[in-house]
């Protein structure tokens, strides 16, 4: 889907999680549902991290100017962790007065938690369904989603309380589905800061293996050595590689670059690459060449020498 297709998705699914929640949080405080009352809270965050979702989106949509040499696209990553970060902390609100509920819960009215809770699931699911054909391989688009997927297991719970209270009076019931949500929320929230964190620390991306790209590279046809290599990710789905290579003299170093940039472009679908290429100096060989190889940032791979293994 377009980037436009992306963005009314996010609005349409924003505009049901705002109304319905408006509605729930009436409920919640007539029937005193702490159930109910948690799900308008996270519903709240959900609409939140629409928003975050929507404003990163035309910021990476800005073209690259003045010191932001890579534009804006990070901004979705930002917006990510931020949304990982809500869920955390409304988790640490909710499992506190859940607990306190447990202790000394109050009167619960079953029915209208279990009609609010059942209207939130329908709600839940188109909302989820409207995002569901966003570009999840965005870790921006995936932080709303997860938002509202948890919301819709909260209503789930919520709904299955309320059942619980209407039919047997066990007003704790309500409480206990709250700490259900709190866990889904942190199991949610902690994987979206990981894998932000992942990518504002220019960590590799978890599907490449950096050593074995470099060995890759160095196995090509007239490179004596690849050094300097790093490859980190951008934004979501844009992986980057760059690396200093020493080619033979015997061998042109324009072919071996243009050679070399194929590579993981057609292997690891990493799109933006940076070499820079030098033929290896005359005389002592790469593993004794101080002049360009002192002190390299990471492994150093060379080309394979008859009958030994890499470097």
């Amino acid at each position: 889907m377009s980037p436009d297709g992306d963005r009314r998705c996010l609005t349409a699914a924003f505009v049901l999680i705002t109304g319905f929640m408006a509605v729930e949080v009436v409920i919640g405080i007539t029937a005193r549902s702490l159930a109910l009352i948690s799900a308008a809270g996270h519903m709240l965050t959900d609409a939140v991290s629409l928003v975050l979702a929507l404003v990163a989106m035309r910021l990476a949509a800005r073209p690259a100017r003045g010191h932001l040499t890579y534009g804006l696209r990070r901004a979705e990553i930002l917006s990510a962790q931020v949304n990982g970060i809500t869920l955390l902390l409304l988790g640490a609100v909710l499992a506190y007065e859940s607990v306190r509920r447990l202790i000394a819960p109050p009167e619960v009215a079953g029915g209208p938690v279990l009609a609010t809770a059942l209207a939130g699931v329908a709600v839940n699911v188109a909302a989820a369904w409207l995002i569901s054909k966003a570009n999840r391989s965005s870790l921006n688009v995936e932080g709303a989603f997860q938002h509202i997927l948890n919301d819709l297991w909260a209503f789930v719970g919520t709904a299955a309380a309320g059942l619980v209270v209407l039919l047997t009076g066990f007003t704790r019931a309500d409480a206990l589905a709250s700490l259900v949500v709190v866990a889904l929320m942190v199991k949610a929230g902690f994987g979206l800061v990981r894998a932000s964190w992942t990518i504002l620390l220019d960590a590799a991306p978890a599907t490449l293996a950096p050593d074995a790209i470099g060995r890759e590279l160095a196995a090509s046809a007239g490179v004596v050595e690849v050094h300097d290599l790093h490859i980190w990710t951008i934004t979501s789905g844009y992986p980057a590689l760059s690396a200093h290579v020493l080619v033979a003299e015997e061998f042109d170093c324009h072919a071996v670059r243009a050679g070399l940039r194929r590579h993981p472009a057609a292997g690891y679908g990493i799109e933006h690459t940076t070499l820079q290429v030098d033929h290896a100096p005359a005389g002592p060989a790469p593993a004794e060449s101080k002049a360009h190889c002192a002190d390299p940032h990471g492994p150093v791979h060379r080309a394979m020498a008859p009958g030994r293994g890499h470097g």
